[in-house]
């Protein structure tokens, strides 16, 4: 009889033990989320207002009504991000944000809605804003892209791979307004490569190719610019003494 006593006693402690965590758990997750209870880690560059301000979320709000998926949504967007993680903490209470920049490779101008931007772009073509980038990483720029686009993105990216690949240096990428590319390499100068996104691989090994070639004899001197529409067919054009 008193080891069942003991067993109900046990029971009944652990049941109250429990109802009082729910409880006090459930009153937790209906406390409200301050600004000051935002707590950033991963960088520097960004406070509790930036997150504030680029989130449609108003502060304070209840943690229990915090859609983290949605905020990460917003935040990527916003602060230009290459990841973001957002999780609700009960200890110490709160959200915990987590980041991830995008790291500038070239500078850039480009058009959003008709206006003029001015910021950098990652390598994957991404924009970023200038007051979200990270300023350590603009001493090793070197490039720079006018008349980005979004939809300019992937070409931009192929750029860069190759950069990280050939033996070419890139200096100045431009889009004019209906999407003609042109390069200027540091040695080769202006090159012409047209609207066909779909030839860039082939166009830029031919800019490798040309770039060993006149390497070899110092012709790259009396280059004016280079034709490479079609790249199988390039066009050089030479200053005339």
């Amino acid at each position: 009889m008193k080891t069942q006593k003991k067993i109900k006693n046990r029971s009944f402690f652990f049941l109250i033990s429990f109802l009082f965590l729910t409880s006090f758990l459930n009153i937790k997750t209906l406390k409200k989320v301050y600004p000051q209870d935002i707590r950033i880690s991963g960088s520097e560059l960004f406070s509790q207002n930036d997150v504030v301000s680029n989130s449609s979320l108003k502060f304070p709000i209840r943690l229990i009504f915090i859609k983290t998926y949605l905020l990460e949504k917003e935040l990527k967007k916003n602060l230009y991000l290459k990841n973001v993680s957002v999780n609700k903490e009960l200890f110490p209470f709160g959200l915990r944000i987590h980041i991830n920049t995008r790291i500038p490779v070239a500078y850039c101008e480009g058009i959003v809605n008709d206006e003029k931007i001015l910021g950098f772009i990652d390598k994957d073509g991404n924009f970023i804003k200038k007051k979200y980038t990270d300023e350590k990483f603009l001493n090793n720029i070197t490039i720079k892209v006018f008349g980005w686009k979004e939809k300019f993105q992937k070409i931009l990216s192929e750029i860069f791979i190759a950069l990280e690949n050939y033996e070419f240096e890139i200096v100045t990428i431009t889009f004019s307004p209906d999407g003609f590319l042109t390069v200027e390499e540091k040695d080769l100068k202006t090159i012409f490569l047209g609207f066909n996104p779909n030839l860039i691989n082939n166009q830029l090994q031919k800019i490798n190719i040309l770039k060993n070639e006149f390497k070899k004899n110092n012709f790259s001197k009396k280059i004016d610019n280079i034709d490479l529409t079609n790249p199988d067919k390039p066009k050089i054009k030479v200053f005339k003494p």
